[in-house]
């Protein structure tokens, strides 16, 4: 799938809610279905991990697997159809002025800082560590095992010819953004990553706000 940039046809005037998630913050909102959600990167090349749950049952939620292979792409762009566990369509990207988003870079979290780093990284904050309290606060009875791969809104993930992945600077901008229409009732989890040792939001964790827009018509 090549890029799709397509503006929103909604301004920022029709929301019927907004919040600025703080860098390095975790963030958890229920979409009704028929809603648009909006996440803007404020300053630009910020990291925003994301994972969707089935409002109304969250065994049901997004899989990074069934979303590859339902696209044919690693990455996601206007026209991506976002997948549950289950074969079902929980959110559709309908605008997208970044142009690629990331499906296989995974989220930060202890084991993986000192891996990657260095072993006094581990006791960083990570989006584990985020999407895990937004859990704890929402969906009391899940647990680390329920946090699924995720995606990484405007985050550069390139594959390399053998396979291997690296992280680069990020392709958004100030004010670019990525607008998802909810075909269920979903659950989204954010971390506003916090990462400090790659270039992912250009070793500089910054704001991002998320809009929602009501239900327009038919759809």
């Amino acid at each position: 799938m090549q890029q799709q940039l397509i503006e929103s046809a909604f301004s920022a005037s029709q929301a019927s809610y907004r919040h600025v998630i703080d860098a390095g913050l975790g963030f958890s909102h229920r979409v009704a279905r028929g809603e648009t959600v909006r996440i803007l990167d404020l300053e630009g090349n910020q990291a925003v991990d994301t994972l969707f749950y089935n409002a109304n049952d969250p065994s049901e939620r997004y899989s990074a697997s069934d979303t590859v292979v339902a696209q044919q792409n690693l990455y996601l762009t206007t026209g991506s159809r976002l997948m549950s566990n289950e074969g079902n369509v929980l959110l559709t990207i309908v605008a997208d002025t970044c142009g690629r988003h990331d499906t296989v870079g995974g989220a930060c979290a202890a084991e993986s800082n000192q891996v990657r780093y260095a072993i006094d990284k581990r006791y960083m904050h990570s989006c584990r560590d985020s999407f895990l309290l937004e859990l704890a606060e929402h969906l009391p009875h899940m647990s680390k095992r329920d946090i699924t791969s995720n995606i990484n809104f405007f985050m550069n993930v390139p594959v390399t010819p053998a396979g291997a992945l690296s992280f680069a600077d990020g392709i958004s901008a100030p004010g670019r953004y990525v607008e998802l229409y909810a075909e269920m009732d979903v659950l989204m989890l954010i971390s506003n990553c916090p990462q400090l040792n790659n270039p992912c939001n250009a070793y500089n964790p910054t704001p991002v706000e998320v809009l929602v827009f009501p239900r327009q018509g038919a759809r």
